[in-house]
């Protein structure tokens, strides 16, 4: 069975998130933001500053004037991508409170209707690439928080690289268990990650004060026109500044859009822009140590727990984006865009935790292989911000189309205050496009192949679907034919799952053609996806009556939901239709797909397809029905 995605109607202006500044519960969920929501970014220092500067002196000396350049325009696409584009603006596109490259896309579908075919499109490329981010993310924060140890002794060299494996292997191994007991420290153990990082910049302004000049971005724009090619490679750099913004919009639904504001003005901006110029007045004093500036701002006696400390926040924002894979990968299903998967939850209280083993696994071969393949952060560095340009673009195109069409704002104004974020976010995507030989590749291949998966099972379901619909009886035409020939009646209730009500579900007909019999009560379900992360009770069941023991019944799902069928249908006992789930059938239609000579995909894509439907998980378990309940009807069908 297919769910299908339905319209609901939605609230005109973005919703305003609860919660007055001054309650404990705010300033907890601020706390949690820390953890969550800027683990990446927060580790971006290890790195960005060093990659933009070896990439603006090509092998040749730092001098003050690339100094003063790049930190300029590390500052500066804090304050616009991050704070001016994302805190300030991009958070207002919640959709009931939820966020996201894919609740844009439901945002976007429900202003511009489901038949304009560049929304979803939009969408798959934002989610592909999002993939993309969540296996470098884990490779590059690991190995760049233990290169530290080189720092403390060339002799740590030759342990990098099995460390880090360990350290990555380890990290994937316990998703199973849930991180809802350890997630509360995440948010304590980065702020002090955050406060460490200000005291370490703090003390360096003194080597040269004269850095704090850089907060003009004269610097930035003169850098970039004096420097060429070199100046685009270090914008490409310049741009692992702010990897992990798009983790303020996707996890919005966690904690609200006040907490994430406040987080961000009042401790991690200020927090980053004081390291990354301390990191700067260091290498004024002593360009020599653009090695490891990161690391050599604090003394020796603290090196190693500065190193401990990364570490630990590496796999912190390593743990942010693997849960942000999981949830992706649930919108990605309830909304059409992948095959069901086995989805384990792992706290009774947190919604947002949940384990997908595929993903997990799928996740964790490739993150070592990347750390193989690459072996240095710096390797790393050139295929890492690709991805996450290639999606901020994407979040800029659907946001445009949100407040065209949603907000209902005039198509100039909305076009006047997002042509500059996308203009700023192109240059950095043409910037990182440079480094597609040296690594770039990756993020695109992977992002190209699951966005072929994705139409591939979208474009598949359709034609299935429609295939089906050519040969199916319509239901008021089978319960016509059932008054004037009646079959036996058998005790209880049956429930018939399918993606279109209007027509006699293949169940249903096969067990009148081979069993020649008929329940006292007979349900045609339908399971929809709403364009809204969440739907309340009371509009989740809908039933009608067909006549002759026959009804419809409609079950709405938001796109962040897991759906129970079982618990759905005792909500109907509101509308009069009792139900006891002892007395009740579920029959589910087990399709057999053939390729087809004359399909509507290529031969290869009808292959891809159907490998695709025998690797989904069984509709009983995703629907979560009892498995004594069930009867399982074969069909074979062509694609």
């Amino acid at each position: 069975m297919t769910a299908t995605a339905s319209s609901q109607p939605g609230p005109a202006e973005p919703t305003a998130q609860p919660g007055p500044p001054h309650t404990s519960g705010f300033w907890i969920l601020t706390l949690g933001t820390l953890g969550v929501v800027y683990g990446d970014i927060g580790t971006s220092p290890l790195y960005a500053l060093k990659e933009s500067l070896s990439a603006a002196a090509a092998g040749g000396t730092v001098t003050r004037e690339m100094v003063f350049g790049i930190v300029s325009l590390i500052l500066w696409a804090l304050i616009f991508i991050v704070t001016i584009k994302y805190v300030l603006f991009i958070l207002r596109a919640d959709n009931n409170g939820e966020g996201g490259t894919l609740t844009l896309m439901a945002l976007a579908q429900r202003a511009m209707g489901h038949n304009v075919l560049l929304i979803p499109l939009l969408g798959m490329i934002g989610a592909a690439l999002f993939y993309g981010d969540a296996i470098i993310t884990p490779a590059i924060s690991v190995l760049s928080a233990v290169e530290g140890l080189t720092v403390a002794s060339p002799a740590f060299e030759h342990y990098v690289l099995p460390l880090s494996l360990l350290i990555l292997t380890g990290l994937f191994a316990v998703q199973s268990q849930g991180t809802a007991r350890v997630a509360a420290w995440f948010g304590p153990i980065t702020a002090v990650w955050f406060v460490l990082m200000a005291i370490g910049g703090l003390v360096h302004i003194a080597d040269d004060p004269s850095i704090l000049a850089a907060i003009s971005p004269t610097y930035g724009v003169v850098f970039l026109a004096t420097h060429g090619t070199a100046g685009l490679f270090a914008l490409g750099a310049v741009f692992l500044a702010v990897t992990g913004a798009e983790a303020l919009y996707a996890d919005m639904g966690h904690f609200g859009r006040r907490p994430i504001q406040t987080a961000w003005l009042g401790l991690v901006l200020p927090c980053l822009a004081l390291n990354y110029i301390g990191q700067g007045a260091l290498l004024l004093a002593d360009p020599a140590k653009i090695e490891n500036p990161f690391f050599l701002l604090y003394p020796d006696w603290a090196l190693l727990p500065m190193v401990g400390m990364a570490t630990i926040a590496t796999i912190i924002a390593s743990q942010a984006v693997i849960t942000g894979a999981f949830s992706i990968t649930q919108q990605a299903i309830q909304l059409g865009l992948l095959p069901r998967m086995e989805i384990r939850w792992t706290s009774e209280t947190e919604k947002g935790q949940i384990y997908v083993p595929k993903i997990n696994f799928l996740l964790l071969v490739a993150v070592l292989l990347l750390v193989v393949m690459f072996r240095s952060s710096s390797a790393l560095a050139h295929a890492y911000g690709l991805a996450v340009t290639g999606t901020m673009v994407v979040t800029a195109i659907m946001a445009f189309f949100v407040v065209w069409r949603f907000w209902k704002w005039s198509f100039w104004a909305s076009v006047a205050v997002i042509a500059p974020f996308l203009a700023v976010d192109t240059i950095f995507l043409a910037a990182n496009a440079l480094k597609i030989p040296q690594g770039g590749w990756m993020p695109l291949l992977v992002g190209a192949l699951l966005v072929l998966l994705m139409v591939t099972w979208r474009r598949g379901t359709r034609i299935l679907f429609d295939k089906t619909r050519k040969v199916d009886v319509p239901m008021t035409e089978l319960i016509s034919m059932l008054q004037k020939s009646q079959p036996h009646r058998v005790k209880g209730t049956a429930v018939f799952m399918t993606s279109d009500p209007e027509v006699a579900p293949a169940a249903l007909l096969h067990n009148l053609k081979h069993n020649k019999i008929l329940h006292e009560k007979n349900v045609v379900l339908t399971v929809k996806t709403a364009d809204a992360p969440r739907v309340a009770d009371d509009e989740r069941v809908r039933i009608e009556s067909l006549g002759d023991s026959f009804w419809r019944v409609s079950m709405t799902y938001g796109y962040m939901e897991a759906p129970n069928i079982p618990r759905g249908l005792v909500l109907l006992r509101k509308q009069g239709f009792k139900f006891d789930i002892m007395a009740t059938s579920f029959f589910v239609s087990r399709r057999s797909i053939r390729p087809s000579v004359h399909g509507g995909m290529p031969f290869w894509q009808d292959k891809l397809f159907i490998s695709l439907a025998k690797s989904a998980s069984d509709a009983t378990d995703f629907f979560q029905i009892p498995t004594g309940r069930v009867v399982e009807v074969g069909t074979q069908v062509t694609v």
